[in-house]
């Protein structure tokens, strides 16, 4: 059997929000991230419609602690290392390194924890990939700017990635400028720190934050190459595939209109121009861009060197006068029709590896670019036994046919991907739900729903399953039960 290219990188994802707790360590400041609970009302606050930028005593905020990467770093790292990684991802926490987000100097406890941590990787020959802004955002700049809806984000935003890319100069190669940055249009609060204003227009609020975000991604690429040629900087979009419900021809158009919304942020990265489907929408619902002057030529001049997503499922798309001939299910914030030709996780989202190849094959074809799969994974309720034991078979087949496909993409379809990090790669709390008990990861992590737990790790049978898997360069994924 064909292996993955010499050099592949393997791995697995995090995000400092999920992940990696010290809210008030280190000088770090509050950030949205914090602020938003687990419970009911927590995705009506990820909707960016509820303001709630304080803490109660009615609500857990797992975000506070996550699962404390900021003291189990080392130990965390280590368990990486021995599985084999050759790539970890994680993100920055802003608010660690600007407290605030408007000030003129960093704040140096912050810049030394990354450093401490992406020291410690390159110890074991691993190297990051770091998110510049995973769904995170000082909450002072919500509070006293709105978010990125203001051009003045730009000035600070720049200042971070100034103060990154010379930093971490010799220590971070592949960087990703915001995270799935179309979760916008499903997640203001979270991807752009909107929170909307009675009577405000709220698709004008957040297409304006969003051509600020395409600005500075922009912007980021242009300095990252300015102070390190050798720096490679991606786009991330929340990938996964919508297929037409049926033949009717309404239905197939409503699934091209559907990707076209779901390509649009990325189309401007990686192309360097605004698409005419996307100005002519734009022009029907009245939106106008807060375009200035050099605003295009900086998109023209400086787009990505990569193309990352994640996948988790494909989708399905009805024309609005078809939908109510079928079912909706869950999966990674957007909602889609249920395929019946699907299985589906505890969670609702529809298990498709062979759409995974063809997501990849898509993205290639439009792009032109390298790609790198930066999350992908099935949550998924562990059960410890008596023994201390964690058979995730469940979790091992999902990996298993979704690395199948993968080595399929790049071996037969001749799509060029960098490498494979899997999403929670030790257990970290859900973005979605904020829950512990959807957990994704090789290593288990004593912490739960209600925020009792003692932050003990522990190796699940999938542990040593994508161990096997990195060994052989993806070439073993053979696995027989231990349950």
């Amino acid at each position: 059997m064909t292996q993955f290219p010499e050099g592949f990188l393997w791995g697995g994802a995090t995000a400092a929000n999920q992940f990696e707790g010290g809210y008030q360590e280190g000088g770090r400041g509050l950030a949205n991230v914090d602020v938003v609970p687990h419970g009911k009302d927590r995705p009506s606050i990820i909707a960016g419609k509820k303001k709630h930028l304080n803490f109660d005593e009615d609500h857990y905020y797992p975000a506070k602690e996550g699962v404390d990467f900021y003291h189990h770093y080392k130990e965390d790292i280590a368990l990486l290392a021995e599985m084999g990684f050759k790539t970890f991802r994680l993100s920055i926490a802003w608010s660690r390194i600007f407290p605030k987000g408007d000030e003129t100097e960093p704040n140096e406890e912050g810049l030394a924890f990354y450093e401490d941590v992406f020291r410690e990787l390159h110890k074991y020959d691993i190297e990051p990939l770091v998110t510049i802004t995973h769904f995170d955002m000082p909450i002072h700049l919500i509070e006293t700017y709105g978010g990125w809806r203001n051009r003045k984000l730009l000035t600070f935003y720049e200042r971070l990635v100034r103060t990154l890319f010379t930093r971490y100069k010799d220590l971070v190669k592949y960087w990703i400028t915001f995270n799935e940055i179309n979760m916008i249009m499903h997640a203001p609060f979270m991807g752009a720190g909107l929170v909307f204003e009675e009577g405000e227009n709220h698709r004008q609020a957040q297409y304006q934050a969003v051509h600020h975000e395409l600005v500075a991604s922009a912007l980021a690429t242009k300095i990252a190459h300015e102070i390190n040629p050798d720096n490679q900087v991606g786009c991330m979009l929340a990938a996964g595939l919508y297929y037409p419900a049926s033949p009717d021809p309404k239905d197939v158009r409503q699934a091209q209109i559907d990707n076209q919304g779901n390509y649009f942020f990325v189309d401007v990265q990686s192309r360097g121009y605004y698409p005419n489907y996307a100005l002519k929408s734009l022009e029907r619902e009245g939106i106008e861009l807060p375009i200035e002057e050099g605003d295009l030529d900086l998109l023209a001049q400086n787009t990505v060197d990569f193309i990352s997503f994640s996948y988790y499922s494909s989708r399905v798309s009805a024309h609005p006068d078809n939908l109510d001939k079928y079912d909706q299910t869950a999966g990674n914030i957007f909602k889609s029709i249920q395929n019946p030709y699907l299985e589906k996780s505890e969670w609702g989202w529809q298990i498709d590896p062979l759409g995974f190849r063809t997501t990849m094959n898509e993205l290639y074809d439009r792009y032109q670019k390298p790609l790198f799969v930066v999350e992908n994974g099935l949550g998924a309720k562990d059960e410890v036994t008596d023994d201390g034991k964690i058979h995730d078979d469940y979790r091992i087949a999902y990996l298993q046919a979704h690395i199948e496909a993968l080595r399929d993409t790049i071996t037969e379809d001749g799509v060029p991907v960098i490498g494979y990090t899997s999403w929670g790669c030790i257990d970290l709390v859900s973005a979605s739900s904020g829950e512990m008990a959807k957990r994704y990861g090789f290593v288990y992590v004593d912490r739960h729903n209600d925020g009792t737990g003692s932050f003990e790790r522990k190796k699940k049978d999938s542990f040593d399953w994508y161990k096997q898997v990195i060994a052989s360069n993806g070439e073993d994924l053979s696995w027989k039960s231990r349950a």
